[in-house]
Parts: structure tokens; C-alpha cells; sequence
């Protein structure tokens, strides 16, 4: 279908900023009908494999991110992203005067600052939504024109916020405090062992190098445990290098490695603790689900975000915050040891991640994005949001 949209749904570059605007997109669709939203990536990352498949209308056009290094390389590669992120507004506003949106809903990262500026030109309504307790350079850049901002975290610096939680898929707000009956089956279809402490190690959808060589470390160490497991999100950019780990022991440590998990509902389910960077997606499902965490911040990220973000959970008493040069296995080890000990400290720490949880993010960032949506002829919305949906993916070039 090329015709009008009820919304464009952009962002891209990274799962965190994807899968909550699949959640985002897919909700609006089922509101407004499944050809009235689209969804805008980008040609590079994860957004072929996470995007097709969603039953929605798709566009991807080209762009990456800029480097904050000043090397000779880096200054080249970030000219090279400045001409992309060009065509990519020449696409975008093709894209925009195409589908006469009512609203653009811009959900963080370089792939939806050319739509939310092609949007700005043709006089449509943007809604920026935030992830992170402090906003990158992109949402910065869309906040300046956003007719308004839906944030994750309160106190969040941007202009005309509303304060709405991340959006979490509804297939992990469906697992939310899992009881012991959901906890056993879940490790049971992971391969895990029902009555053991299950540790799962997951560095974000490509990957950490950091928490994966203190994963294999700690494994080193719990090799000869037989009452642990570890559940190993290696990321797939880190398979090629990080090999299959120390071979535990006959009758020791149970320890299972995967490139990428796609069942992100059961791992948490399963786990009794994650080990993980801090990504606003990442603690917006721990705070969802109430899962006990070790997190360990992404170093450089700009503004320092994902510290900002663990500590949202650390204050309220979900998490442990260890920094990326102190990450070790022995430092895991000893942060794990610490949680189980009393026994009771884990059940705590559950409740008091579930306390700032928001399972009706969505719900949320939805109003705000249709209160503040043009008004005049809405798309066709006879066909819903079903099984029947039709889907197309396409490449702008």
C-alpha cells in the first residue's frame, strides 16, 4: 500500500531502540489498523531479522551512526555517515509526502532523526519517545520540534515530556513475576536445571565484549559447582571470537551458550539474576518482569546514559551497579555470592525492581502519540491488525 498512514514509526540502529518501537507500532496498528502504521529502520544492525516478520509495512533507508573519536579514520567514516543521513532526508521526505502521515513518532537513535526532519518540513506532527534516563544527540536534535516527548524516567531533559515508561513488548509484560510453576518450565524448554541458581550473562543483541570475558571467567571458577548455571547471551558480533568457553565437569557447572536469544520472555522467566549492560529497554523489561540484576554500564555511552539508567534500579533497590573496568569473574562472583546470601535478599530485590516497572508503557506512549496526531482523513480501517495482515518490507534507494 502506498497510500496515507495514520503514523511512521522510526528509529533504528540497535535492538533497544527497535523492539520498543515494534511494541509502539504494532499497538497503534491495532487502534488505527494494520496499513495505517509503518515502520521505518535503518539498512544496518539487527533491523532486517527483527523487523521483518512484525505484520506491518516496513521501509529501511540507509545511515549509521557518527563516531565521537577524532582519528583520521573516524573523521572519514563520520563523513561518510553525514552523506548517508542526506539521502536518507531525501528518502525520507519522498517517504513522508508519499503516505501524508498524521503523526511521526520518532523513537530514538540516527534512524529517525531524517524522517522526524522530514516530517518537520511537511508540517507533521512528531512525538519523540525517549528511552534513557539521558537523552543521546538524536533524541536531543528531535526533541527541539517534538510536539511532545515521551519519557522513560522522570527529570528526563527534554522539552514538553510526559513521563510514560519504555515500551516493553507485550510477550514480556505477559511474564511478568513469574511464579515457581512458570520458572520451572521455562527452564525446562531452555535446557536448564529446575533446581539450581540460574545466572543469565546477556551483553545486548551484538554483543559485549567486557561481560563476555568475565562470563567465561566466572565459569572458569564455577566450573566444579553443581548447585549454579549460567544461560550465556554471547551477541552475535562476539560468536566469532569468544569460542565455546571452559568444559565443565561431569556433574558440575551446567552452562549454555547461545548467540542471540529470541525468546527473551522465557530467559527471564528462567533466570534467578542477570548479568547485562544497561540499555533503557534492558532495565525497563528487568523493572517489568522483577528480575534481580548485576548491571554493568556501557563506558562512554553519551551522557553517560546507561549508568543513569542502572542507577534508576539501583536506587530502588532491583540492582547492583559494577562498573565496566571493575567487571571481572571474580567480581561477579563475588557480587552473585553477596545476593544469595541471606536467602531471602533475592526474593527483596524482585519486589523492588517490579516497584518501578510501568507494564502500561505502551498503553501510554499510544495516547500521547494519537493526542497529539493531525486531524483529517484517516487511512482505510477495515482491515485490522490480525492475522491477515499483509507484509512488506522495502528498501529505499
Amino acid at each position: 500500500m502506498s497510500g496515507r498512514r495514520f503514523a511512521l514509526v522510526a528509529g533504528g540502529g540497535t535492538g533497544g531502540h527497535l523492539l520498543p518501537a515494534v511494541a509502539v507500532a504494532r499497538a497503534l496498528a491495532a487502534a488505527q489498523g494494520v496499513d495505517a502504521v509503518e515502520l521505518v529502520g535503518s539498512r544496518r544492525g539487527l533491523e532486517g531479522d527483527l523487523l521483518t516478520g512484525t505484520g506491518l509495512p516496513v521501509t529501511r533507508l540507509p545511515g549509521r551512526g557518527f563516531s565521537r573519536a577524532m582519528s583520521p579514520r573516524k573523521a572519514a567514516a563520520n563523513l561518510g555517515a553525514l552523506a548517508s543521513l542526506a539521502w536518507a532526508f531525501v528518502l525520507a521526505l519522498v517517504l513522508v509526502a508519499r503516505t501524508r502521515p498524521a503523526v511521526v513518532v520518532a523513537m530514538g537513535g540516527y534512524g529517525c532523526v531524517p524522517v522526524a526532519l522530514a516530517a518537520v518540513v511537511f508540517g507533521v506532527p512528531v512525538v519523540l519517545v525517549n528511552l534513557d534516563a539521558v537523552p543521546g544527540a538524536a533524541s536531543r536534535l528531535v526533541g527541539r520540534f517534538a510536539r511532545a516527548t515521551a519519557v522513560a524516567f522522570p527529570d528526563t531533559p527534554l522539552r514538553r515530556a510526559v513521563v510514560t515508561g519504555a515500551p516493553v513488548r507485550p510477550e514480556i509484560v505477559a511474564v511478568a513475576h513469574p511464579n515457581e510453576v512458570a520458572r520451572a518450565e521455562a527452564r525446562r524448554r531452555l535446557g536448564l536445571p529446575i533446581d539450581r541458581f540460574v545466572v543469565g550473562v546477556v551483553g545486548g543483541s551484538l554483543g559485549s565484549k567486557t561481560i563476555n570475558i568475565a562470563a567465561l571467567a566466572l565459569v572458569g571458577l564455577w566450573v566444579r559447582r553443581r548447585d549454579v548455571a549460567v544461560y550465556h547471551v554471547v551477541g552475535r558480533r562476539d560468536m566469532e571470537w569468544i569460542g565455546e568457553g571452559p568444559a565443565p565437569e561431569t556433574g558440575g557447572l551446567v552452562y549454555r551458550q547461545v548467540p542471540y536469544e529470541e525468546q527473551m520472555a522465557l530467559f527471564y522467566q528462567a533466570v534467578d539474576v542477570v548479568v547485562s549492560r544497561a540499555g533503557a529497554s534492558t532495565v525497563s523489561e528487568l523493572a517489568v518482569v522483577g528480575v534481580p540484576a548485576v548491571l554493568v554500564p556501557l563506558p562512554g555511552a553519551p551522557g553517560d546514559h546507561q549508568t543513569a539508567n542502572a542507577e534508576v534500579l539501583a536506587r530502588a533497590g532491583g540492582a547492583v551497579v559494577v562498573r565496566d573496568d571493575e567487571c571481572t569473574g571474580a567480581r561477579l562472583a563475588d557480587e552473585l555470592a553477596h545476593l544469595r546470601s541471606p536467602p531471602e535478599r533475592l526474593e527483596q530485590m524482585r519486589k523492588s525492581a517490579a516497584s518501578v516497572g510501568r507494564a502500561d508503557a505502551v498503553a501510554a506512549v499510544v495516547d500521547v502519540v494519537e493526542s497529539h496526531a493531525r486531524a483529517g482523513p484517516r487511512p482505510d480501517r477495515s482491515r485490522d491488525a490480525g492475522p491477515r495482515a499483509r507484509h512488506r518490507v522495502k528498501d529505499d534507494s
